[in-house]
């Protein structure tokens, strides 16, 4: 017996990070998109009119024909993806959680709230459990779950299998896509050939949102890691693709090869339970120097994978290595999908 799948909207639809949920979801086993929301001058459009698609390929068929709605919590299915831009989105969420809606976000806006998990579900997935916290506080009986930045979700997927050796001090600098900026992103003459050593609040949001998803969640509420998280964030030419190197003061001192070894057999519940975004390896170590051929199960993955290459001595704290991941699919669209898909399988959906 087929099972039903379970209806969901986008808020935000039809920017680029609404159209990256839209991709992400066509074909998806357990969601469906029969709704999408924008704002008043979209409203009362076919979606496939009230937008320029900026993805490859054409607009997914399932979705062409819906009628874009207003961000109204009175109406849509009862979960909710938000892609709006943050300008917005903290006053709507809020809206649609009060009204009962499950709000699934990839905006900023509720991520260092106390009450509100900041999810990558292979390092932190039993922050979930802050949920009925939420809803006390807050009276109300939706919710709303956010994912970390783009940089943020690298950095704490290849840092995860290192926390039971104590992380003491992390040094991150990152090289980051210009997808990761929207449309129309960043000016040409301004990133062709150049290396923008500036990202407005990244630097300032990666190192609190990582020491919030690697936190431990014990007593009632999050207790953040104890580790001093220092960032620096660039802006480079490349379309698609945020990588960091990270160096790393460890207190239990590990090898390289003992390092490495973690990396390579972590795994989490998003792969023990099969969720249908998780990638069979949430980590993928590449021991070759340079230019690794690519793997033959990369597709597999859709972009969820975290790859890290290059673990070797810091002179300075430790241990370093550099990490990278899909910005606009594991570090937004994705990230929010497979939270989502976890959710599910806690019974928060039900």
């Amino acid at each position: 017996m087929t099972q039903r799948k379970i209806e969901v909207g986008v808020l935000g639809a039809t920017g680029m990070v609404g159209q990256n949920f839209l991709r992400f979801l066509e074909g998806h086993p357990w969601f469906e998109v029969t709704w999408v929301g924008a704002s008043d001058r979209s409203a009362g459009k076919r979606y496939a009119e009230a937008m320029n698609w900026n993805l490859e390929g054409a607009v997914p068929e399932s979705v062409a024909g819906l009628t874009v709605a207003e961000c109204n919590p009175a109406g849509g299915p009862r979960l909710m993806f938000s892609a709006m831009d943050a300008s917005v989105a903290g006053e709507i969420e809020q809206a649609f959680a009060r009204a009962g809606h499950v709000v699934v976000s990839n905006s900023r806006n509720h991520r260092m709230e106390a009450d509100v998990p900041l999810l990558v579900p292979e390092v932190n997935h039993d922050h979930l459990r802050l949920i009925p916290l939420q809803q006390r506080r807050r009276q109300w009986k939706g919710m709303i779950v956010t994912n970390p930045n783009c940089s943020t979700v690298t950095l704490t997927m290849a840092l995860g299998p290192w926390k039971p050796f104590g992380i003491q001090k992390v040094i991150a600098t990152t090289l980051q896509a210009i997808s990761g900026a929207g449309y129309p992103g960043v000016a040409s003459m301004d990133i062709v050939g150049n290396v923008v050593p500036f990202i407005g609040g990244e630097e300032e949001k990666m190192e609190r949102e990582t020491q919030k998803v690697l936190g431990d969640f014990a007593a009632g509420e999050v207790r953040p890691l104890q580790a001093v998280v220092s960032a620096h964030c660039n802006r480079v030419p490349v379309v698609d693709g945020h990588t960091v190197t990270i160096s790393v003061a460890l207190e239990a001192r590990p090898s390289v090869e003992e390092a490495m070894a973690a990396l390579e057999r972590f795994t989490s519940v998003p792969q023990q339970r099969r969720l249908p975004s998780a990638p069979g390896r949430p980590v993928v170590v590449l021991r070759q120097a340079d230019r690794p051929q690519p793997r033959k199960d990369a597709a597999r993955d859709r972009g969820m994978a975290c790859f890290v290459g290059r673990v070797r001595p810091c002179p300075a704290l430790g241990l370093k290595m550099v990490a990278l991941a899909h910005n606009t699919i594991r570090g937004a669209a994705g990230a929010a999908v497979l939270n989502a898909e976890l959710m599910y399988s806690e019974g928060l959906l039900d």
